[in-house]
């Protein structure tokens, strides 16, 4: 553990962000987290994080390690549209369509911005570690989650502002069954079930339907990776 080292979580209240948390939580001696609220489809999303937070805190010795929590809006990706992911836009018939070869659910510059913000107010916070979910393993096709685009951005971030953020991505290179089992591996079967009842992935924001790999409409391309990586890790 880099006990010198403190961090910011891209803390969304899915799947992956938890994974992320605890591996924060496990690494890092003072860690705080950061959402965003950008007209999201499923915006309940936003909804889980406090019960997440809560309950993640009582693992190991996590709650002596977590720090604030923090909710950005970000109104000016509603205000462009477009996408499928933002609720003025969204059409469940289109929820798989490609578009110019990205799925319907891409928000352009929606990771850039939410590291951008990020960076500022881990600036502010002290903080220099950013952490989040992004993967180019098992994933969406979404170009601003992979390593060479998180690489350019935090180039320019510490450039631009005269640091030394690090944006550091533990899912960069593993795969959805890997992610449950990242989470089995740093807080056992407590934070397996907590990730199962409390996180949320489902782009239709749909929490009325449990499955075994928890809430969602079992149709759009997030429950779709969620199922698959649950179902191989439990295979395994």
């Amino acid at each position: 553990m880099n006990d010198t080292s403190t961090a910011l979580v891209l803390f969304s209240g899915g799947q992956d962000s938890t994974a992320c948390l605890a591996y924060a939580l496990d690494n890092f001696a003072h860690v705080e987290t950061l959402g965003f609220d950008y007209g999201q489809t499923h915006r309940i999303e936003l909804d889980c994080r406090d019960r997440l937070r809560q309950e993640i805190a009582k693992i190991n010795d996590w709650g002596t390690r977590l720090g604030d929590d923090h909710t950005l809006p970000l109104p000016a990706l509603a205000d462009i549209g477009g996408t499928a992911l933002i609720a003025s836009d969204s059409d469940s018939d289109d929820m798989k369509e490609m578009k110019n070869n990205l799925p319907a659910t891409f928000v352009p510059g929606r990771n850039l911005l939410f590291l951008t913000y990020a960076a500022a107010l881990a600036y502010r916070r002290g903080l220099n570690v950013l952490v989040g979910g992004m993967c180019e393993t098992d994933y969406s096709g979404y170009p601003d989650c992979r390593r060479d685009t998180l690489d350019a951005l935090e180039a320019s971030l510490n450039l631009g502002m005269e640091t030394q953020i690090t944006i550091d991505t533990p899912l960069m290179h593993i795969d959805k069954a890997e992610t449950w089992e990242m989470a089995s591996q740093l807080g056992g079967e407590a934070l397996v079930e907590l990730t199962l009842e409390h996180s949320h992935t489902c782009y239709r924001g749909e929490r009325e339907l449990r499955h075994d790999w928890g809430y969602g409409c079992n149709d759009c391309p997030a429950c779709d990776l969620r199922a698959a990586g649950y179902k191989k890790w439990k295979a395994a």
